[in-house]
């Protein structure tokens, strides 16, 4: 019988954290809502991508998250755990607002607690729905 592979170093999980958050914004940029939802391609890399930010933040020791508290771990865990396990409950204006405002912050507090400088990130202006904060209580469902 063969040995199971070594474990991982967390390091790397969360350099994936850093590639997959800027992905997101890659994917994103230039899009308002109403171009992201219509776009079948872009809306389910774009998901993608946030499921696996948080499918890599569970594999970073809690000793590291605790060391690194400017970084939402609980939130960036239970987006993936919402995305993957809520696919019919998911509110685009709450997804959208996710990519614009948490994103961007996030990426930058990766980016601090992997010793990276600072990403600075010149994006197009921001184009918002007046609704694009709230519950799930309207809105469009994503179509998982």
């Amino acid at each position: 019988m063969s040995e199971p592979p070594p474990e991982r170093e967390w390091r790397f999980y969360l350099d994936d954290m850093i590639a997959f958050t800027e992905k997101v914004l890659t994917y994103t940029d230039g899009l308002n809502q109403a171009a992201f939802e219509s776009n079948p391609k872009t809306f389910d890399a774009t998901l993608r991508n946030l499921e696996l930010i948080g499918e890599a933040a569970t594999r970073i020791p809690q000793s590291v998250r605790d060391g690194a508290s400017e970084i939402p771990w609980r939130q960036v865990i239970a987006t993936r755990n919402r995305l993957i396990h809520g696919c019919l409950g998911v509110d685009n204006d709450t997804i959208w607002s996710v990519i614009q405002d948490d994103v961007p912050e996030l990426l930058g507090e990766l980016a601090s607690a992997a010793g990276h400088p600072r990403r600075i990130r010149i994006a197009a202006p921001k184009v918002k729905l007046e609704s694009a904060k709230h519950d799930n209580q309207g809105g469009t469902q994503s179509s998982c």
